[in-house]
């Protein structure tokens, strides 16, 4: 049972809950709406799927929705600091909100869990009904879900969209998804919704003759996004060119609800934006930036950009990947845009409190072995703040900067760092 009011910790709560149930499926996240009302159905919802761009692209749509004059918000995942982060309204973080709600889904949670036999509500399912609350609870008209993992069995699935967005698709997270780029697609592609409308970021042509499929089968409108529907001029203040191709697929989803999108309102609406972890300046003098690339075509895109944000300094990374991820694919991607790199090990007590008991992180050692395959110059660090000064130290001695990514699970301990 959740303690009183005041003692009731909403981060401690959600850490405490399994990340995952033995029995993958929606059954337990449609009771645990049903018995919080459906707040989901609320407001009008586009379902944001992908591998990389979620995040971004959640957060424009919601942006470029405000500027026309709706109240609009988001629910985003995973968060770098405090669960609150997931949830955004008019461009902030729900904070106390948030919280509440938790707090009504935990106890909506204790009845659900007692008509269950050997399950109960997972973390990501909790969480997902808090965020909908929340969203109803401030009043927004409309919002920007991104899903969690996949699509077709995420806690996300529990909403009536009127469009989905597909971002991107990559390999990653395939111990769950598949092993190749149509068995990824074909689980994300899995939530559009009869008659809706399909939003098509780039893909492989293989992917989006996948995509046009299903939208055939289920009679779906379909918008497709292009990288060079934006020009290089445009977004001036919002830093890599994979941002612009987010700000076309935000502007083509924002449209599915509007009708008609304002480009000024739309440019100056997420010009305005600061995206946590997302080519985030976190540091100067010198520069420190901040990115949550975590699988190769990720790192691919951070890599493209990187010159346009640094100038061509030379960029010391620093650098952490969990033991799931194609870590020998990211350092393909990233050693040519690096000076150096120091990588360093994922805090396993953040693992564990995030959710991810068990979890394992690539031995630095065995990181460094893989980057001077490459040809790049690394070394190692014991903890990621003793790698951000380390990094520092060196940018200062070559007049370079600094890059913080290889995971999100990085940034907390990390951070603290470049307050």
């Amino acid at each position: 049972m959740p303690g009183a009011a005041d003692e009731f910790d909403a981060d401690a709560f959600l850490n405490s809950l399994e990340p995952i149930g033995w029995k993958l499926g929606l059954e337990r996240m449609e009771l645990l709406s049903d018995e919080l009302g459906r707040p989901q159905d609320s407001f009008t919802s586009i379902h944001v799927v992908g591998t990389n761009g979620k995040s971004s692209v959640s957060r424009m749509i919601a942006a470029i929705c405000e500027a026309h004059g709706y109240r609009a918000g988001c629910s985003l995942s995973p968060h770098l600091r405090r669960w609150s982060e997931r949830v955004v309204v008019s461009g902030r973080e729900t904070g106390e909100l948030f919280d509440r709600c938790v707090r009504r889904a935990a106890e909506a949670a204790e009845t659900v869990n007692a008509g269950l036999e050997g399950e109960e509500i997972t973390q990501f399912e909790l969480a997902t009904a808090a965020a909908f609350l929340t969203l109803a609870e401030a009043g927004v008209q409309v919002a920007a879900i991104e899903a969690g993992l996949g699509g077709r069995l995420d806690a996300t699935n529990s909403i009536p969209s009127i469009a989905t967005v597909l971002t991107s698709i990559g390999l990653d997270h395939t111990e769950y998804l598949g092993d190749t780029e149509l068995e990824i697609a074909g689980e994300k592609l899995a939530v559009l919704r009869p008659g809706t409308v399909l939003v098509i970021g780039p893909v492989s042509t293989e992917v989006r003759e996948l995509a046009l499929a299903t939208a055939d089968e289920r009679d779906c409108e379909v918008r497709e996004v292009t990288a060079a529907a934006v020009s290089p001029g445009s977004l001036p203040g919002v830093p890599g060119g994979f941002q612009r191709t987010n700000f076309a697929v935000a502007e083509a989803a924002a449209g599915c609800f509007l009708g008609e999108v304002s480009r000024t309102k739309a440019e100056d609406a997420v010009a305005a934006l600061t995206i946590h972890g997302r080519l985030e300046k976190v540091g100067e003098d010198p520069l420190v930036l901040a990115d949550v690339a975590h699988n190769p075509a990720g790192a691919g895109a951070l890599a493209s950009s990187l010159p346009e944000v640094t100038g061509n300094l030379p960029v010391v990374a620093v650098i952490g990947i969990l033991r799931d991820k194609d870590a020998p694919g990211m350092l393909s991607e990233l050693a040519g845009s690096l000076d150096s790199a120091i990588f360093t090990r994922l805090p396993l007590e953040a693992l564990e409190a995030w959710g991810r008991p068990g979890a394992s992180a690539w031995d630095p050692d065995e990181l460094v072995d893989l980057a001077r395959q490459t040809g790049l110059s690394a070394e190692t660090a014991p903890d990621p703040g003793t790698a951000l000064e380390r990094a520092r130290e060196l940018a200062l001695q070559n007049g370079g900067a600094v890059l913080m990514t290889g995971s999100h699970y990085l940034f907390a301990p990390a951070g603290k760092t470049t307050d």
